[in-house]
């Protein structure tokens, strides 16, 4: 008998069961991967948030997470979150845009390119460069010194909240001109053409066709930036040494030891309350992208 016979003989079923198999057994490493590295932390960070230390069940930690500096931290990390998915957002279309509509592939490229590495820079070096460059010493402070203008004397202080806002654009841009560059070259040429045709200038093809078919594009980007800026640390961190009360700091600050007797696991109700945000924005998101990707087809 051939094999092609033998294989027609077996039963459905069976013949169903290694088609699935061979299915899942691809996607098994990842799942292993999510599973020990994700869906366990998460789990016993949300159990911890609910544990005394004296392993009773409590609603003691989840209280403290939510009044007082720590209430006053998350209120500190969604401004910040907002400040830096925002502006960075508008700008990322602003400049894809512009990249997009000239001629010059090359351009194109290096854009792409530098954007790319960009947006995976961050942390402690991040936060050196910015050190050495606008930091009280930094190399250009020193040259805008050199030029009779000292921006530490006129309010700039790179140690701030607005500081760390400007460093946090450094990566959140290029982030946005990767996220939104192919929804803008979706934009089909016909449609402003149309427009064109039936008297729109430009403000009026962005204003009635061009805008509303790139906001869900555009909004998602913005929770996708919001989301990484929730959940940065190293760069705060080092650029503030804790002096703005963000909830990843104080997270951190319970992971280093630095706890108060008896409240060794508000530092998992503050994770889990970091989790829950980022997880309502994860919904948002994929739910606007669905509906971004309505215009791709």
């Amino acid at each position: 008998m051939s094999p092609v016979r033998a294989a027609d003989s077996q039963p459905l079923g069976r013949r169903r069961a290694r088609a699935a198999f061979r299915a899942g057994a691809g996607i098994l490493p990842f799942g292993i991967y999510i599973t020990v590295f994700l869906a366990v932390p998460a789990v016993a960070v949300m159990v911890g948030a609910f544990r005394s230390p004296s392993g009773h069940w409590t609603w003691q930690n989840i209280s403290i997470a939510t009044h007082g500096v720590y209430a006053h931290g998350f209120v500190m990390s969604i401004e910040l979150s907002l400040l830096t998915s925002v502006v960075p957002g508008v700008l990322g279309v602003v400049v894809a845009n512009a990249v997009l509509t000239s001629r010059g592939r090359v351009l194109r490229r290096i854009v792409s390119s530098a954007s790319g590495v960009f947006a995976q820079f961050g942390g402690v070096p991040l936060a050196f460069l910015f050190i050495a460059t606008l930091g009280t010493t930094g190399l250009v402070t020193d040259w805008m010194k050199a030029l009779g203008f000292d921006p530490w004397n006129h309010g700039f202080d790179l140690y701030t909240f607005f500081g760390v806002a400007l460093v946090y654009t450094y990566f959140q841009l290029p982030l946005m001109v990767l996220v939104i560059t192919p929804a803008l070259e979706g934009l089909r040429p016909a449609w402003r053409e149309a427009a064109s045709g039936l008297g729109a200038r430009s403000w009026g093809y962005w204003r009635h066709v061009g805008g509303p078919v790139l906001f869900p594009s555009f909004l998602g980007g913005v929770l996708l930036l919001f989301a990484t800026s929730l959940s940065a640390y190293a760069t705060a961190e080092v650029l503030t040494s804790g002096s703005i009360p963000l909830t990843s700091i104080q997270i951190g600050s319970f992971l280093n030891g630095n706890v108060i007797a008896g409240q060794q696991n508000v530092g998992k109700a503050l994770g889990l309350g970091l989790m829950v945000v980022i997880a309502v924005v994860m919904v948002l998101y994929g739910m606007v992208q669905r509906r971004a990707s309505r215009w791709s087809r």
